[in-house]
């Protein structure tokens, strides 16, 4: 194939306020009419086909150098920016700390007590915004919680966590924003390092203390790369879990038969979790540098060359899925036995060598937490007036979601 040339009049702006405000109408025109475009403004490639963005996640080609840009300011270097040898020492250490035993006899006790937290604080209440009094806090308290820190870090998490995320939207370079994200690097560092240092000396059974003291063929993270991991951390794992769990929610109670469903077996759960991630992923794309040409659909991109991969768009590809607009946890061409694994056929979760870290954990606090909800929240309704408009173009979610109900 020819590579395919830079032609302004015929991309789709993914920044303009009409596909921010429906970017599904955007994604089947881009899959069906232009799978691969450039988009001058930004100076990239777009990839919107299942297919496509499912060998970029596998193909080395695809690298990950754009987190240089992206990621680096702000959290240092970290595991997500790293290849070869570099990211098997880091992961090694990294991820025995959010599966398996740890998980099941470290972090689950947390997980339930941070739920029953949260819950109790809706006991006197008959309406909240979902979105801004549970799923805004319920993820960073998690957080701060299986690093060991105390209970009154959780309102500093929740601060930085704010700060970074605004900064990640700065679409408009706003320069307030950027002040206060470099700022908030500063205060982590200034609180972190301390509790690093003491931990090396006195290990607890957090994981914290795990960065600290995992060595994996003689390789130990040094304060800086664990204080770069924590502030990621605080970013990445509590933002996509936030959206996803008001995402979750709405298409739950947009569609009250599978809701019922759900409450009465709670062994579907994970189903209606994966099927959120399906159908409106909280991370819409993800950008990677090519390091070489790269043939794809519709053309070839060339070699260093930004690429962004339309999550959002191919998890909608009616190539892939049947009725791909509809959310449907019964859905038969999703496997939900390997939703959260790297074999996952949704792409919510990335995939190949650098498929997300954190997905059992997100499972283990999304089964927790709903079930935590179905037992104490009955005639769970929509408040009257709530919209169910979703926004953002990188990473997207619904800003507020009122819900009344009971308490028992």
């Amino acid at each position: 194939m020819d590579t395919l040339q830079p032609k302004p009049i015929q991309y789709i702006d993914f920044l303009s306020p009409d596909f921010n405000e429906n970017p599904y109408t955007f994604y089947k025109l881009m899959r069906d009419y232009m799978p691969l475009y450039y988009h001058p403004i930004t100076e990239t490639y777009v990839l919107s086909r299942y297919e496509d963005i499912a060998q970029a996640f596998k193909n080395p080609a695809f690298t990950v150098k754009n987190y240089e840009f992206q990621s680096q300011p702000l959290h240092g270097r970290t595991i997500i920016e790293m290849e070869g040898a570099e990211h098997s020492h880091h992961r090694n250490v990294v991820a025995p700390a959010l599966r398996g035993q740890e998980l099941a006899h470290t972090m689950i006790p947390i997980i339930e007590r941070v739920a029953a937290q949260v819950m109790e604080g809706f006991r006197n209440k008959q309406e909240i915004d979902f979105a801004s009094e549970f799923s805004a806090c319920f993820p960073i308290q998690v957080i701060a919680g299986i690093l060991g820190l105390e209970d009154k870090d959780g309102d500093s998490f929740l601060k930085w966590y704010r700060s970074f995320v605004a900064f990640i939207g700065n679409l408009n370079q706003d320069q307030q924003i950027i002040e206060a994200a470099f700022l908030t690097k500063a205060e982590i560092e200034a609180h972190l390092i301390p509790i690093i240092q003491e931990r090396r000396r006195n290990p607890q059974g957090d994981i914290l203390s795990r960065l600290c003291t995992a060595e994996i063929d003689g390789y130990q993270m040094s304060d800086q790369e664990i204080r770069g991991f924590v502030s990621l951390l605080i970013t990445a794992g509590a933002e996509s879990t936030d959206k996803m769990f008001t995402l979750l929610m709405r298409n739950l109670l947009l569609h009250p038969e599978q809701l019922l469903a759900v409450r009465e077996n709670r062994e579907l759960i994970p189903l209606a979790f994966a099927e959120t991630l399906r159908f409106s992923p909280p991370t819409q794309s993800i950008m990677r540098i090519t390091s070489e040409e790269v043939e794809v659909s519709g053309g070839t991109i060339p070699a260093n060359a930004k690429v962004l991969l339309w999550i959002g768009s191919a998890q909608r590809d009616e190539r892939r899925f049947e009725n791909p607009d509809e959310f449907n946890i019964f859905r038969k061409d999703l496997n939900f036995s390997k939703a959260f694994t790297a074999s996952a056929d949704h792409l919510a979760f990335g995939g190949g060598r650098h498929f997300c870290l954190g997905a059992m954990l997100a499972k283990a606090e999304v089964e927790i937490a709903l079930n935590k909800i179905f037992d104490h929240l009955i005639d769970i309704r929509v408040a009257p007036n709530q919209e169910f408009c979703e926004s953002g173009i990188f990473t997207r979610g619904i800003p507020s979601l009122r819900i009344q109900y009971q308490y028992q």
